[in-house]
This record gives structure tokens, sequence and C-alpha cells, in this order.
């Protein structure tokens, strides 16, 4: 009975799928028929879901079948979408563009006058409370051969939590969480040295779980981003997981001590440097959603320290002294990253300004190591009285403190967007700043540092864990995006994705053997397999044969995608 709801906002994609070689759809004549689904719901914790798209609340318009002034109310806000199971934090990936261009879409603006249409969204799915939750899903996917997608937050530039016609498996609600003062692996042998480690379900978000290192006296490196939408185990953490401690601390991947997961047979197991090796090795830096369910990490954390904010504001008023201050500040980086600093920074043609930490620093290092640099700008924008600059150095008695004053309040997420990156190796900053500072300044409407690697993310084998190997040379993630505004045309949004394969071609001349971070990056790569993975691509893609030889786990650009067609759902005969 609930399922005859759903083809009012989901037409028939297709009505007789009989290829074996492609997933079954919701419309197909092969999708599980009400007893299944019924079965299903009595082998899972909670209720099957029927996610909408976040903005259904406000349809039809004559008559809101939901609390719209919520959705209006937080359409921006990160937390606010998390809990949402329809909902991602870029809501073009809640959209569907036919091929003629057509968009199929649930728009928060109902003045544009559109119908709202179930898009992308998943149609039904498994609210994940137990790992035997987990195991249901996947087995009942895999039986059923359904396209699967898994989703804690939503927050993912290349929507991979979300497909047409699909079965979501929705893992946030794994909210466990647990501080050991005297963790030791499992399967380790008898001797081996413990750590002080928190144990993250799949579905903690990172100020969750700061909130708990904070509790237990501790420190954990962890991602960032305004409204708490990103999470701590999942693609995060299998990505590689960037931090502005990187470079004192190493990235995600390097403080990862321990998963569990649920792989496409439905066992559960735990992978670490002694029980299955191989997915352990694959599950650090090779991509979510590729290789298994992971129910949750296992981090290591890190005596609490204090450190010192630097904020730097300038304004460019001719190409020339934009050019000078970006080659200057390219320069300063490698120092930086040696003395453990991290952050991010944004430059255009018209600015840049700087939002930099420098971990166990005081307040006077902090401002003898900046202040060259600060006084460079001064000269080239005018001296001390041209109100072109600003700058500030700031003491915090901890991470805590200082990601509560500045992570805790703003928003960052619900425009539509397409990204690009490259990572920029050190020896590019170090040998060819004007040629860097160029490129950057290329990028009409500006490009984010992420100051996240060096340092401690350069010292361990770039051959122990699947991540890119192009990390171990890096010393920043450049980055840049373009958005459009909602309902906005076919024409509008190409145009906009194609201004980003522009940017990234320009980076991608200066560092030609780098590569980018798989969880910033856009769709549209050349060749996603080097890019993302590098050389250890061959590797992932028999570890992932192993633990999934149907290729249940499928996601845009991840390893063994290139063996599906565009949408995912056929393989390539």
């Amino acid at each position: 009975m609930i399922m005859k709801a759903l083809w009012l906002v989901l037409p028939l994609i297709s009505s007789v799928r009989s290829q074996t070689s492609c997933r079954c759809l919701a419309g197909d004549q092969c999708w599980p028929s009400d007893s299944d689904f019924s079965i299903l719901a009595g082998q899972v914790s909670q209720p099957l879901l029927y996610p909408k798209p976040p903005a259904a609340a406000c349809y039809p318009t004559s008559k809101p079948s939901g609390n719209c002034s919520e959705v209006t109310d937080n359409a921006r806000n990160g937390n606010w979408r998390s809990g949402q199971p329809g909902s991602m934090q870029s809501p073009n990936f809640e959209t569907y563009i036919h091929g003629n261009g057509t968009i199929d879409a649930c728009y928060v603006n109902v003045t544009l006058g559109y119908k709202c249409k179930q898009g992308s969204v998943p149609v039904t799915g498994v609210d994940a409370h137990t790992i035997s939750d987990v195991q249901a899903a996947v087995k009942f996917a895999s039986q059923h051969n359904l396209r699967l997608v898994i989703k804690n937050t939503g927050h993912d530039y290349l929507g991979r939590s979300t497909a047409r016609g699909s079965f979501l498996l929705w893992t946030h609600n794994l909210k466990d969480i647990t501080y050991n003062e005297g963790f030791v692996p499992d399967g380790a042998p008898t001797g081996e040295s413990r750590s002080k480690a928190l144990t993250l379900g799949a579905g903690v978000q990172w100020f969750e779980a700061y909130n708990a290192a904070e509790t237990n006296g501790r420190f954990i490196v962890g991602g960032l981003s305004m409204g708490a939408s990103v999470g701590a185990a999942g693609g995060w953490i299998q990505g590689g997981g960037h931090s502005a401690f990187s470079a004192r601390h190493g990235l995600g991947v390097d403080n990862v001590l321990q998963f569990t997961a649920v792989t496409a047979s439905g066992e559960y197991l735990t992978a670490n440097a002694f029980k299955n090796v191989d997915l352990f090795w694959a599950l650090r830096g090779g991509g979510g959603g590729t290789y298994a369910v992971v129910t949750s990490a296992t981090y290591l954390t890190h005596d609490r320290v204090p450190l010192t904010a630097t904020y730097v504001l300038a304004n460019f008023t001719t190409p020339a002294i934009a050019q000078d201050v970006t080659t200057e500040f390219v320069k300063i980086h490698p120092g930086l990253a040696d003395a453990g600093w991290g952050g991010y920074s944004f430059i255009s043609p018209l600015g840049l300004q700087l939002f930099y930490i420098a971990p166990n620093v005081s307040l006077d290092n902090a401002n003898a190591t900046i202040q060259p640099f600060v006084q460079y700008v001064t000269n080239a924008t005018g001296g001390p009285g041209s109100n072109n600059l600003q700058a500030f150095v700031v003491p915090f008695e901890s991470f805590y403190a200082w990601y509560v004053a500045t992570y805790t309040i703003g928003e960052q997420v619900g425009e539509s967007l397409e990204l690009g990156s490259r990572l920029i190796p050190r020896e590019t900053f170090e040998k060819e700043p004007a040629k860097m500072a160029q490129a950057m300044l290329s990028v009409n409407s500006g490009v984010t540092i992420n100051f996240v690697a060096g340092g401690a993310v350069s010292k361990p084998d770039p051959e122990s864990m699947g991540l890119n190997p192009a990390w171990r040379k890096a010393l920043g993630h450049v980055l840049f995006t373009e958005n459009w505004a909602e309902g906005a045309n076919i024409t509008e949004i190409q145009k906009a994705k194609q201004r980003v394969r522009d940017y990234v071609r320009i980076l991608d001349t200066l560092t030609p053997e780098s590569g980018a971070y798989f969880n910033e990056a856009t769709l549209y790569e050349v060749n996603p397999q080097k890019t993302f993975f590098g050389s250890h691509y061959a590797k992932l893609r028999e570890i992932k044969a192993k633990y999934d030889p149907q290729s249940l786990f499928v996601v845009a650009s991840g390893v063994g995608s290139e063996e599906w067609d565009g949408s995912l759902n056929c393989r390539h005969k």
C-alpha cells in the first residue's frame, strides 16, 4: 500500500529489465514485491524508509503535505540535512537530469513553479540501528540485484550516496561511541602496545566525536565543516581524511587502528593490521562505498595541546599585486608545514584570506613566524595606512576551544555545485611558486588551498595503505567550485561544469604527475583511476574482487566503476 504512493512521484524507469547485467530499479518488473519488503521489514529493527526529497513537505503548494517552514528555515543547515534520509548536502545530487536535458527535482523555492519529483533520491531503504540491520539490507539488495547506495550525512561531492530508483542503506543512526584507555586491535599478538583510542559508529559525525574526545581529555584528528555535515567513519576516512592538524598528526588514515564492516555476502568482520589485512589496506584511502559497509572505525587519540590561530585578509588592487603577493604566499608553505601548521586559505584575483593554526606554538612564536609575510603583504598592498590588510593572531587553550569558536555556527551546505581539485606537490611550492600563483589566479571564482599535507603526512611509506601515493608528496590540496542557482536550466548547469573542467586542465598542466583527493573532486576526470588512486589502482581492484565479487558496491569514479555504464546500473558487455 505504501509502495503505490511511490509511483506518483517516480515515473516507471523501465517496463522490463531482463538483462542480468543491469541492476533492478524501482519501476522495473523485477523490483521486489510488497511481500518481499514485508519480509525485510520483519528482519530489521526499524520501519522501512521511504525517503522523499527534503522539500517534499512544501508540496503541493496549494496544501503543503508537511512543515514547509522547517524546510525553508533549515535548507542550508548541514546537521538538519544530515538527519533527512532523502537529503544531500549538495542538492544537485537530489535531482535527476534526463538525456534530453529536462530535470526532475523538488525545489525548496516553490515560487519557481515546478512540481516536486523524486529525482535521484532513493525510493526505499533500511534505517540501520544495529549490525544485523546492515546485514539484512546488504543481503536483501544482493538477493534482488538492487542498486544499493550507502549514506550517513550525504556530505559528498560526487553523488555517491544517492541514485535514482535505488535502495538506501542509511547508517546515520549507528551512533555508538566508545573510549578505550588501553585499546589493542583484534588478533594482535601478546605484548602489542596499547593505545588510547576512540571507536566511532558509522553514523557518528565529527562534532560528536570531538565532544567525546574532549570529555575524555583527548584530541582526535578529524574533519571540519560548517553545519556539522561530515561523518567520522564513512567516506571521509575511506577517502583519506584530511585535517587542519594533518601536518602534525597525519591524515585520518594514518590514525585509524581498526574497522568493522559488513561485506557483500553479509559477513561481519574486523579489518586491522592483524586481521583481514588486505581489506584494512584498501579501506585506508581506497574510497568509500566500494569494498564493504564500514560499521565502525577506531582512531588513535592524542594529547590535548594549545594552539595559535592566524588570520590574514588582504585586498589586491591590481593583477600585478595579486601575482606578487600570491607568489610570496606560496613560498612560505614548506616552512609552515615543517613546523606543523595547517588550515585553509582562499585566493582570488581580488584578494587573499588565510586561516591557519599552529598546534603547540605560543602566540609570540606564531606571530614571529607569520610576521615577515604580513610585512611583505603590507608593503605590497600600499603600506600600513592603505586599509588593504588585516592580520591578527589568537591563542586557544585547545583544538576543541578553537573548534567551538569557529565551526559550530554558520552554514556551508544547501547549494548546487561542481567541484574540481588537485594535490599540489611540495616540489611545486618550492620550485614553481610563480607558476602556481598564476594558475590559481586564473580561476576567476577563486581557489581554496586546503593546507593539510606535508609534515607528518609525508612520513609514512606510500605502500603501507591504499591511499593515493600522491598524498605523500603533496603539501596542499587546491580546489575550486562553480555554483548554480536552484532551478537553473541544463544550459546554465553545463556551463558551470565546463568551467570546472577548464580549471582542472590548468592545474593538471601544472602538476601532471600528481592526483586529486577522491572526496573533493569532479566527476569529469579524464582518468579517474590514475587521478584518485595512482599506482595502487590494480591492487585495490583485486581486493574489491575478493570482498565484493559481484560488485554490489559501486560508486561514481570508484574502484571497479569503469565496468559499468554512466548510470552505474548496467555492466558494459
